[in-house]
Formats: C-alpha cells, structure tokens, sequence
C-alpha cells in the first residue's frame, strides 16, 4: 500500500499520459502556466509518434484551400465525417505546421515551397499538402519536442510509469465523496521500477496514450499502443465512439527478421505500385492489381488499398504482395528515391532488399484507431477534470476511415485547444485521495497466464474481427473476448499489478468495444467490412457506446 495523499501542492499539475506529440504538444502549450507531469510507460521516445514516416497535413500551398482538405477529409471518412471538426482542424493546420517549426522541426525544404517546406501527396488527398522530414517524420517531431520538454522548467517527465486508472469521485471515501461532484482528481500510476503504485493528485489529467493496433496479431504500431486510455476512460463512465473503425495500413514489411516495419504511403505518392509477386512457372510477378479496384489506383484511401491486397492474396492463396518503387526511380531517378526515403531505403538494404531495384514484399497491418474517447474539441471527456487528445480520442475528424497524415494534425491542433480550455478552468481544491490498497493481493504466480491470454486474444482479433469480417466471427470473437475478460479479471483481482497484466486488461476491454461496435454496424462502411452486410446505407450515424450502470464488467 503507498503512502496516501493527505496533502496537495498548491497547485496541482496536470497530468499528461503519454509522451508522444498529443501529449508532449499539450505539456508543453500548458507549461508556461501550470505544472506539467507526463507519464511514459515505457521509453520517453517510445511512441505511435516516433514511428510515423509519413508527414502532417498543412493547407498552406496556393493550388490548396481549406474547402479541399475537408472535401478529402470526409470523401476518406465515408459519410461519417464530422464537417464542422473537420474545418476547425484544417483552419487551424497552417499554424500547427508553423508551431512545429518554430520548434525546430527539421523538415524537409524547398526554397520554392510555401514556410520554405518541400511538400509531398498521400493518398486521398488532391494536391500536394504533406510537410515531412524525409520518410522519418514522426521521430523528427518527437525529438524536437522531446528536446523543448525536457528543457523546460515546470515539465516533470516521469519514464516508465504507466497509468493504471484514473482516480474518480467513486474512489473517495465516503463522506468526502458526498461533498465533492463527480470528476477525476488524479491518476493510479505504475512506477515499473520500483514496482509500487503511486497516487497522483492532478487538477487536469489529459489521456494521450494512443491506439490500440496491439489488440491485432500483426501491427505496424509500437509496443506502447495497448488502448490504456481508451480502457480508462471506458472504466470511468466515458462514452467511446466508431471503434469498429480500425485502419489496416496496406503495406508494412513482410521479413520474418522485421513485421512492423512501414511502408509509407508516400511512396506511393510519388509513383511507387502495387503487383503481384510470380504466380507459378513462366509468371516473373509484377502484374499491376490496383486499377482493377479503383481508378485512383494506388492512390487510392487506406481502406480500399487494404482491402484489395486482402482480396488478391486470398484469391490467389499468396503470403504477401509487392511494393514496386522502381517506377519511381525510372520517372525521378534512384537519387530521388534515397533522398526522399532514406529510411526505408536503408532499412530494406540491411534486410538484403536493394528497393531501388527489387519490389519489397508487403502485407496490410493494423495502423490507427479511428475511434476512442468521445471528446468535444477542447479535449474534454464526459468526466469533468478528464481530457484526451490523439489517437486515443474519438472527435468526428476521422469518421470510417482516417485521411493520411491528418493524425499528426489533429494531435498539435487539438492539443493547443485541450491546453488553452485547462488554462481557462480555475485549479479545483482537491480532496485527500485514498493509496492504492495492494493488502488482499499477492506476488503473481505464473505469467504464463498472461503470455497465454495475450496471444489468444490477438490471434482471435486478427482471424475474426480483421480487414472483412461476418456477424458469425464477430459473435465467436465476442464469446472467446468474454471468457478471457472473466480470466483476466480474476487475476487483476488477486495478484500485484505489472506492465504485462496492466496492458492485456486494457487490450481486452478495448477487443470487446471494438467488437460490441461491430456486431451494431449493419453495413459496410469505410473500414468496417461485412461480408453478410455489404451494401453501404444511404444514412448513417457514427457508433456510440455508454457504459451501463456499473458492475465491475466492461
């Protein structure tokens, strides 16, 4: 049992969870006012952020306007856009370019190019809006941010410490839960090592914990991404919208030495394609798939790009299909091809893969959680004093499917809103906060348990609930999902926590929200693919959960 808070600071910090670019965005637009403490439970520079190669979008050019980046916006979300988010975010995208740089962003120039910026085409949009640092975007960002955090005064950064669950008025004892209304004081958080769960007085606490890509056997995303916010918030009484939306990326790595290596989509911006690999013998592979889907071809939304190397390998019984960027090489020259893709060109060499003259074996791979937690767009959760910003959220930008390089975007735009409505509320008095009580459990005795639960469960997401999924999959997945629940839940109860059981609770309650919003879904949509629903409704609505009174059960 830790030590209880009997006493608050003066003023309490905000606690940030998670240290990717919503959560380093929002400390640092929030620490020249107030103390900031950001939790990470692994390394400082372990995040969803650090692996993006992409780039964030940026109205700035003058071929561009706000009106396209929200046509493109709601034309990749299928229907379920919401417009009025969609513009607050592109409206505000020039100055969140602009803040990057003025943080020391190292993008990549061009003299002739709007803020100097070289600017490059995913697919979805219609011009050229993309700032990038070459095909690292993500781990520019984060060291730059990572830089000005750790540099600044009032930022306390805390690494591996991973939040376990968000302290509510529930937690109180009684007479002071009498006094006090319904909003959330603090954290529970995990200090790995020292192995004891410590309570955190806030007087914010902004949930930026990212997705939830784990819950699938195979992921482009980092170990980090366990949907803990996702999962605490959904504890806590949260509402969580669309999480049936889960966006497959079309081509991550296929290398048994690396399987979450992405493949950017900007290689297909600049005119890298899609074939198939040698079907049998006389076949020398290299038949173009695409334009049989789509006539955007590979330029094509994520879903639909997905879906497609879904169906050729299914129909032709194939482990992987190609990525071909020779074609880039032939039009700008293999220069080009190393300048703008140092990353993945150096990568694929160490993995005996020359891309400037072979096709890179790919496969789709669970990438970004276009639902979370419902938030307004000031970052605020149905529970007072509780934000979330990121991935972690469900805000009405992505609806069934996210356009590229709008989820760097959303993180600094929406970060700098959650930031400024903190500022805006007064500091509230906390209560004394009750310690973690550890006195009716024990030392675990097998991890087994856990590796065992882990595994199953992200095998039975990937077979049932994946790229084309029937009512049948899903109700099985739900049953299985329910019985590790009850098993999980029952080791939660009895045994000392760590990071592994802490992880696969939240990845199990995470499994059957995105499961239950599924099974609701009477359609096809965006990222939601049913084979028993395969027509898309003239109507439609975003899927939104409410936790039933609570019983202790997700």
């Amino acid at each position: 049992m830790t030590s209880p808070s009997n006493s608050s600071p003066a003023v309490a910090p905000v606690v940030v969870v998670g240290a990717g670019l919503g959560g380093l965005a929002t400390a640092l637009l929030l620490a020249d006012q107030r103390p900031v403490v950001v939790l990470a439970k692994r390394a400082l520079d372990e995040s969803a952020t650090a692996w993006a190669q992409g780039g964030i979008v940026g109205v700035l050019g003058s071929d561009d306007s706000i009106a396209s980046h929200v046509h493109d916006t709601q034309d990749a979300g299928a229907g379920l856009v919401d417009e009025h988010t969609a513009r607050f975010i592109a409206e505000n995208s020039a100055r969140a370019v602009q803040w990057l740089v003025d943080a020391g962003v190292p993008f990549s120039g061009d003299p002739a190019g709007p803020l100097g910026l070289h600017l490059t085409r995913e697919g979805g949009h219609a011009v050229r809006r993309i700032a990038h640092a070459a095909d690292a975007t993500g781990r520019a960002i984060q060291d730059a941010l990572l830089a000005r955090a750790r540099a600044h005064p009032n930022i306390t950064l805390r690494e591996r410490w991973m939040a376990v669950d968000v302290v509510t008025s529930r937690h109180l004892k009684r007479a002071a839960r009498a006094e006090q209304a319904s909003r959330c004081w603090g954290v529970y958080a995990l200090d790995m090592d020292h192995g004891r769960v410590e309570t955190l007085p806030a007087a914010a606490v902004v949930l930026a914990t990212g997705g939830v890509g784990k819950v699938y056997r195979y992921t482009s995303n980092p170990d980090t991404a366990t949907g803990d916010g996702i999962a605490m918030a959904w504890r806590a009484g949260c509402r969580v919208g669309n999480m049936e939306f889960i966006q497959f990326h079309p081509t991550c790595l296929y290398h048994p030495k690396d399987r979450t290596f992405l493949l950017t989509e900007a290689l297909r911006g600049e005119g890298a394609q899609l074939t198939l690999p040698s079907l049998g013998p006389g076949d020398p592979g290299g038949t173009r798939f695409m334009p049989a889907h789509d006539e955007r071809a590979e330029l094509a939304p994520r879903d639909i790009v997905a879906r497609a190397i879904d169906f050729e390998m299914k129909r032709h019984g194939l482990d992987h299909v190609w990525l071909d960027a020779r074609p880039i090489v032939r039009d700008k020259g293999e220069a080009f091809l190393k300048e703008h893709f140092p990353t993945i060109h150096a990568r694929c060499l160490q993995l005996g893969i020359d891309i400037a003259r072979q096709p890179i074996p790919v496969v789709p791979a669970a990438h970004y959680t276009c639902g979370g937690v419902v938030t307004d767009l000031e970052g605020r959760t149905d529970l007072p004093g509780l934000y979330a910003v990121g991935e972690a959220t469900y805000t009405g930008l992505h609806g069934a499917n996210r356009l590229a390089s709008n989820s760097l975007l959303e993180c600094v735009v929406l970060g700098r809103s959650c930031a400024e409505r903190i500022l805006r509320e007064p500091p509230p008095t906390l209560p004394v906060l009750p310690p973690w009580d550890e006195s009716q459990v024990e030392d675990a005795d097998e991890q087994v348990v856990i590796s065992h639960n882990w595994d199953e469960l992200r095998l039975l997401m990937w077979n049932y609930v994946g790229i084309v999924r029937t009512t049948k999959r899903l109700e099985r997945a739900l049953h299985r999902i329910k019985l590790l629940r009850d098993e999980i839940d029952d080791y939660y109860a009895n045994f000392r926590v760590n990071r592994d059981l802490l992880e696969l609770r939240n990845l199990v309650v995470c499994a059957e929200l995105i499961v239950r919003s599924a099974l609701r879904r009477h359609e096809s949509r965006g990222l939601h693919y049913s084979r028993d629903f395969p027509h898309t409704l003239p109507v439609s609505f975003p899927t939104v959960l409410t936790r039933p009174a609570r019983s202790g059960r997700t």
